[in-house]
């Protein structure tokens, strides 16, 4: 009985096919190696982009927010509303540019890093993606705005701010509410700022002998600390303290917008 051959189909033998189906699997490797560059600049850019126009981490290099904010800690700053012409209000957290001389014996900054460590933070902190300690900002808790009258104190020993005393639960325990007797009436488009460490923070209260009696510009200001974002331990939102709705509202014109800054920092 004669016998039919056996056949490949059509498309070539076994061989042609597993050579073709490895041509295809190097390709797609080949595109995915290829594709890796671009993900990464467009990584790079997105986090550059949050850090110049929304969100920008700080190192806290000093005590003057304790218990609040520690040494140590890194705080998100909130610089999308700022853009929106959101005001500033009593109670923030903020952070602003030094006004001048106000950094002098209160930061302190973390030991150097050997070269190449130092080189790698420095791009990370370029894009945003780790907070700088070469230039150094302040951090402080907004006590009155523009308009406002701030006052130390009243008989029981406590701030008053359009002659409504506060209550200051995030002072640091021990801490006077402040041992600076003042009166200071804010200027327009100025904030009044106090650290919660009040033993340990060289704000308004130490320049009241300076222009706007120790007042700070609003453009100064960065953004708004949200919250502490490491250690883990300490999470935390930074939220506006419930004292602060009782004091009487006060006119404010003549506002200027915060302005973000490019570069990361480290604040006190």
């Amino acid at each position: 009985m004669p016998t039919t051959p056996v056949r490949e189909p059509d498309g070539g033998s076994r061989a042609e096919r597993r050579r073709l189906a490895r041509r295809v699997k190097r390709r797609r490797r080949t595109r995915r190696v290829g594709e890796v560059p671009l993900l990464v600049v467009v990584a790079l850019f997105i986090a550059l982009l949050l850090k110049t126009f929304l969100v920008q981490a700080f190192f806290i290099p000093s005590g003057s927010m304790e218990q609040t904010i520690r040494i140590g800690d890194r705080v998100l700053v909130d610089k999308l509303t700022p853009w929106f012409g959101s005001k500033v209000e009593r109670g923030d957290v903020v952070v602003f540019k030094d006004p001048g001389g106000w950094l002098k014996g209160e930061a302190t900054r973390p030991p150097k890093d050997p070269v190449v460590v130092k080189q790698v933070k420095e791009v990370l902190t370029f894009i945003g993606l780790l907070p700088s300690a070469d230039e150094q900002d302040l951090i402080k808790r907004v006590i009155g705005v523009g308009g406002d009258t701030v006052t130390c104190c009243d008989t029981k020993g406590r701030i008053t701010v359009n002659g409504a005393p506060l209550d200051e639960p995030y002072v640091n325990p021990g801490n006077a509410p402040s041992e600076i007797r003042f009166t200071v009436r804010v200027p327009q488009g100025r904030l009044f700022v106090m650290g919660d460490h009040r033993a340990n923070s060289a704000d308004s209260r130490f320049h009241l002998d300076e222009g706007f009696e120790g007042t700070v510009d609003e453009e100064g200001v960065v953004g708004k600390a949200v919250v502490i974002a490491w250690p883990y331990d300490h999470w935390r939102r930074l939220e506006q303290p419930a004292t602060f709705l009782t004091v009487p509202d006060q006119a404010r014109r003549g506002r200027r917008g915060p302005r973000g800054r490019r570069r990361g920092t480290s604040v006190a």
